[in-house]
């Protein structure tokens, strides 16, 4: 199967809006779960929302609660990202994974298990797109 392939990034201002994209129009038919990370420059990777495609429940971390929003219409997943903060420089990649592994991040945005431990449950990732949010 094909790589998921996201788009979208670039630069923004403090306080502004995003959109980013990732074609995952091989897995949008599927039973999948599907994610959107983030990536800082020298920090480790962590998971900003996740969507189950079968019935559309999303999970945030708490950090994202009211300025992300993740969704998937038409082989197209999204990460809507508003009123960014340097803080969200990063680069972000989408993923996708087993149905399991939306149950598995309930517990990673829970604080109780770590990146380590869901990681393994997305096969596809895609190269990543660089946001850049400047003061």
């Amino acid at each position: 199967q094909a790589r998921p392939v996201e788009s979208g990034g670039g630069s923004v201002q403090t306080g502004g809006s995003l959109r980013l994209s990732c074609d995952v129009a091989e897995y949008s038919k599927s039973d999948y779960c599907m994610g959107w990370f983030f990536q800082p420059s020298g920090k480790e990777r962590a998971s900003v929302a996740t969507i189950y495609i079968r019935d559309g429940t999303t999970s945030y971390v708490d950090s994202a609660q009211g300025r992300y929003t993740i969704s998937q219409d038409r082989g197209t997943l999204y990460l809507q990202l508003h009123n960014v903060e340097p803080e969200d420089t990063a680069m972000y990649y989408c993923a996708i994974g087993t149905s399991g592994a939306c149950i598995t991040m309930g517990r990673y945005f829970a604080g109780r298990l770590v990146l380590q431990d869901v990681a393994p449950k997305f096969g596809y990732w895609g190269q990543g797109t660089q946001v850049t949010v400047s003061s």
